[in-house]
């Protein structure tokens, strides 16, 4: 068994439910990888900003694929930009305006916008991913940032409807997938998780097969097909588990730090 490159999810994953990781156990871990040429590669719906703040010491050292692969930074540097048709925006926020009950966060490069309307208990809770989250009257006003996601925010019980009617409505305008606990992410088609993995193996020369990857949502989905080793979290959603090669213990369980001690030691 040979991996070159390890990737995580973040939330339901690496982070525990307390949004925190074994720290000194990963810096031992992480030590090791170094010593065998392994590359880190942080893999989430997330925003960067928020991700490299998990990783303060090394976070020029590590790769991010950010945003659902829609922003990659990797050693400090950008490696990918994704972007959506400005025409679009304002296509997809037209339809929104029929999903009364979501709540919406319009993602970009420098900064993520949410509207002024927005109840302050949602925009606190996005604040917790989004560590540049702007304020603003109108998000059909946003112009002058590189926009390429929305992350969008329903009742957890609707979630499976809303992705339905969302299909049917937005055709292949952007795609949408669920990221868990009633986080529905807008994507641009072919902008996932595993193309930011394919960049970076491109980047490295880091076989397909040589990858490892570790999920818990529909996000992760294609990631994982794409991976030569692929790992669901125990507290992953069914989808995840069905295609995932491993099933291991749940994120509370230090599930992805065990696996990674595992794969070091082969």
């Amino acid at each position: 068994m040979t991996v070159k490159m390890i990737a995580v999810d973040m939330d339901g994953t690496f982070l525990t439910s307390q949004q925190d990781y074994g720290r000194e156990k990963f810096k031992q871990l992480y030590n090791k990888m170094k010593e065998q040429g392994i590359r880190f590669v942080v893999a989430s719906g997330n925003q960067y900003y928020q991700l490299k703040s998990f990783f303060p010491e090394i976070a020029t050292e590590i790769s991010f694929v950010a945003e659902n692969g829609a922003y990659i930074v990797s050693e400090g540097n950008e490696i990918f930009n994704g972007e959506i048709d400005p025409k679009t925006i304002q296509k997809v926020l037209q339809i929104l305006v029929n999903f009364e009950e979501g709540h919406i966060i319009l993602c970009g490069k420098n900064s993520a916008y949410v509207s002024l309307n927005e109840p302050d208990e949602f925009v606190a809770h996005g604040q917790k991913y989004y560590h540049r989250l702007k304020k603003v009257p109108d998000l059909r006003e946003v112009k002058d940032d590189t926009l390429f996601k929305f992350a969008l925010s329903f009742p957890v019980d609707q979630v499976e409807t809303v992705l339905h009617q969302l299909h049917v409505a937005l055709g292949d305008k952007v795609i949408p997938v669920s990221s868990g606990h009633g986080d529905v992410d807008l994507i641009v088609p072919g902008i996932h998780k595993a193309h930011g993995l394919i960049k970076l193996q491109e980047l490295w020369g880091v076989k397909t097969e040589e990858v490892a990857a570790f999920g818990d949502s529909g996000n992760d989905l294609e990631m994982l097909k794409h991976a030569g080793y692929s790992y669901a979290m125990g507290n992953g959603q069914p989808e995840v588990k069905a295609i995932a090669k491993e099933i291991i213990s749940s994120n509370d369980e230090n599930g992805v730090l065990l696996k990674i001690e595992e794969l070091l030691q082969n």
